[in-house]
């Protein structure tokens, strides 16, 4: 991974440390949500242009890009392509595993339908269309898409996340849904990073052994068209619609110096791309959890990631993301609210 130029005040980092080091707590006691406190505070005092004493979260939302693949007709999945265009009219339902977590955390849910397979007639308010086709084509033997669309998913991608922080987010978080993204996720990864295809390949929905031979087989065979140095190319070979919106949409938090709160193996092989593309990015990425999809722990290796879960997850929907948003509230509230040895009367 590229090195990453550090982009934020020295000053106003000591300060937050020295801020949270304060705390009635010995020092480092609370892991992980110290962290996190600390790449917020320093994200929104950047922002501000002075040290913040408050953390602010604001109309957190998650947006899920549905998008179908043209390899899923290769059976590297238990589900036909058509099951997504139904997942898709089950989360504009309420009923999908992400609604139940954003209903409990007050998360706001947009869907985005980036080209699958049955289109959705919907009119709600919180289901977009930015279709880049029907869906990708099968990259087990010819490029997924055009080097066009690629380019228009990232823009469409980056303008959605644009929009929904300008209407008032400051905190926004990413899902997918798509019947064959594994395999898509894979390739990626594995065309990108140089890692064996073999360590990048999981069971996805839960295929067979002989379904998974198969699965990687096929990944190889894209992989082998694609150079790594160029992500774009790569995305043209072996990506996926929802997965270059996902990485524009990466692109769009960083531009509006807005974090993300990072999902499972998909969202965070999108995350890798957009790192990338612009390094700066990872700044803004906050990890939720560790998948129990094999390709997941890799990428998280790529972005020198920590993640603050481990549940086992391997669903998507970006449910992980939003299951991960009570820590960061938690982590906000410490900062803001916890009292300072000075201020408690506590002597050490």
């Amino acid at each position: 991974m590229k090195q990453v130029k550090h982009m934020f005040s020295e000053t106003y980092s000591t300060q937050i440390q020295h801020r949270i080091d304060q705390k009635t707590k010995p020092l480092g006691a609370l892991g992980l949500l110290e962290d996190v406190a600390h790449q917020l505070a320093l994200i929104q005092s950047s922002n501000a242009g002075e040290l913040v004493t408050r953390i602010n979260i604001t109309k957190p939302t998650a947006i899920l890009f549905a998008g179908d693949h043209g390899i899923a007709d290769e059976g590297v999945s238990i589900a036909p392509s058509a099951v997504t265009q139904q997942m898709v009219l089950n989360f504009l339902a309420g009923g999908a595993a992400i609604n139940c977590f954003c209903r409990v955390n007050d998360i706001h849910l947009k869907i985005v339908d980036t080209g699958i397979l049955i289109p959705v007639e919907s009119d709600s308010a919180d289901f977009i269309s930015q279709r880049l086709g029907t869906r990708t084509d099968n990259f087990a033997v010819q490029a997924a898409m055009s080097e066009e669309q690629v380019l228009q998913g990232i823009a469409l991608g980056k303008s959605i996340v644009l929009q929904t922080i300008e209407n008032g987010s400051n905190l926004v978080m990413f899902g997918e849904m798509g019947i064959g993204n594994t395999s898509c996720a894979s390739a990626i990864l594995a065309a990108l990073s140089g890692q064996n295809v073999e360590k990048c390949v999981g069971l996805g929905t839960g295929i067979s052994p002989e379904q998974l031979q198969k699965k990687i087989d096929l990944v190889a065979q894209g992989v082998a068209r694609c150079d790594r140095s160029n992500p774009y190319q790569v995305l043209t070979e072996v990506g996926g619609y929802e997965v270059v919106q996902l990485v524009g949409a990466f692109l769009g938090a960083y531009e509006s110096r807005t974090p993300v709160i990072v999902d499972g193996f998909i969202v965070s092989t999108a995350a890798y791309v957009a790192t990338l593309i612009e390094p700066a990015c990872r700044e803004y990425m906050i990890f939720a959890h560790r998948s129990q999809e094999s390709g997941h722990k890799l990428v998280l290796e790529q972005l020198q990631a920590n993640p603050l879960l481990d549940l086992s997850l391997r669903l998507g929907e970006g449910t992980g993301a939003a299951l991960a948003v009570p820590l960061i509230r938690a982590a906000a509230d410490f900062y803001n609210n916890m009292a300072s040895f000075e201020s408690a009367g506590v002597t050490v």
